[in-house]
């Protein structure tokens, strides 16, 4: 059996007890090999340990690289990587000072690119988001969560997911579509909403079984009443819920959330320090998304409060066309550090264990232990301080996904033993 040896190496495994989110002092313990190698075979993690403690086996290739840090690869858990078109004319929009919401209520934002995508083709869309997920891996991304949303019409929004499914089904890693049929209102707002929760999602579950259903609630989006009762209706079909909440205005539904039994509770930039709390108490993922401070208005999540109080908080690009056009999960520890004020482990933790967590993956993969699925990266330094410190600039030298050099390239000193 031919193994790919990487030694003289200084391993993060994330490996922990248990199998849930991590919280506390559990998101500040990367699991560390000072120097130590791994073994990959047949796209997993067939041995890890002290540098020079595996025995060599006929066949073997062995990488030294030279005191570099690995790390298991991260996971994406919060995109709308799945678009057509583009919205560069907003930026000068936002420049002379147009709030967000107020380019959404004249027919722009997230409206601008259902316009894009209706006139696209599932083999365009699917084309798009194969050139994204590659930009994505460029950077260390292995696994991506990726939104319907742009559709907002029963057929567009399967047409979405139908090229969400078919990047997935031919990619080395776990591309994980969510249905978001309530990302905005078309039209009348009841109606729409009689549209989404009794045409859009029984449709959706059909074709693609109970995925996760989510919403975004907001004032021009979708109030507090019509979330909670499509939220039921998915949650009786069996969807796991997902909610974009509290990200310009504070509405009353993440309450609603955590009642309903919201796996993830998503932007919380507008949420009061008391319903943080509750957050923190509560058994749902924080998935907190920087890139929107970033490029829209530097409003950020108190993520500092929620790590404290013993959130599980997992961290996201959010990449999509307008509101965080940006694929870099390093840029992203680099922001979580300055603007939630997480050190780098926590930081780490977020984009890889817990953001696993957040898609329901970590059986599988966000921690480099023996079983697991290969995937992993390579930085060009030895100290993985430099992650949160640098601004993004620490891009790995190599991405793995499933066993296979996806990104980058390997140092060229190669050991091999035959």
């Amino acid at each position: 059996m031919a193994r790919l040896i990487l030694t003289n190496c200084r391993i993060l495994t994330l490996a922990q007890q248990g199998t849930n989110a991590r919280r506390g002092g559990a998101m500040r313990d990367l699991g560390i090999i000072a120097r130590g190698e791994i073994a990959l075979s047949d796209g997993r993690v067939h041995a890890i340990g002290a540098a020079n403690s595996l025995a060599r086996e006929a066949g073997d290739t062995r990488i030294d690289l030279a005191g570099r840090v690995v790390l298991p690869a991260f996971t994406d858990c919060h995109s709308h990587a799945c678009f057509a078109g583009e919205r560069y004319g907003e930026m000068a929009m936002r420049l002379a000072g147009t709030p967000y919401l107020d380019i959404l209520a004249a027919g722009g934002g997230i409206m601008s690119t259902v316009r894009a995508v209706r006139e696209a083709s599932a083999e365009t869309l699917a084309d798009n988001l194969r050139a994204r997920v590659a930009l994505m891996r460029a950077s260390g991304t292995a696994h991506v969560e990726v939104k319907s949303g742009y559709g907002l019409a029963v057929e567009s929004e399967l047409t979405m997911l139908r090229a969400i499914t078919r990047v997935a089904a031919l990619d080395a890693g776990i591309i994980t579509p969510t249905f978001l049929g309530a990302h905005a209102i078309d039209g009348d707002e009841t109606a729409y909403a009689a549209l989404v929760e009794h045409d859009m999602l029984p449709a959706v579950v059909r074709e693609f079984g109970p995925i996760a259903c989510d919403a975004y609630c907001e004032k021009g989006a979708w109030n507090r009443a019509n979330t909670a009762q499509l939220f039921r209706a998915a949650r009786a079909l069996g969807c796991p819920l997902r909610v974009h909440v509290d990200q310009f205005n504070e509405l009353g539904f993440l309450d609603d959330a955590l009642e309903l039994g919201a796996r993830t509770v998503d932007h919380l930039e507008a949420t009061s320090h008391d319903a943080l709390l509750r957050v923190a108490r509560s058994s749902a993922i924080a998935v907190l998304l920087p890139g929107c401070g970033l490029s829209l208005d530097l409003r950020f999540a108190d993520g500092r409060t929620l790590l404290d109080h013993g959130g599980a908080v997992a961290i996201a690009t959010n990449m999509n066309p307008g509101s965080s056009p940006l694929t870099s999960m390093p840029l992203v520890i680099a922001l979580a550090a300055r603007f939630y004020r997480f050190n780098h482990e926590e930081a780490i933790t977020a984009a890889t264990w817990n953001a696993a967590c957040a898609l329901g993956i970590q059986g599988v993969t966000g921690s480099l232990e023996v079983g697991k699925r290969a995937d992993l990266i390579v930085l060009a330094t030895n100290d993985e301080r430099a992650l949160a410190y640098e601004w993004g600039s620490v891009n790995p030298i190599a991405t793995v996904v499933g066993g296979k050099l996806l990104a980058g390239a390997w140092p060229t000193a190669l050991d091999a033993s035959r």
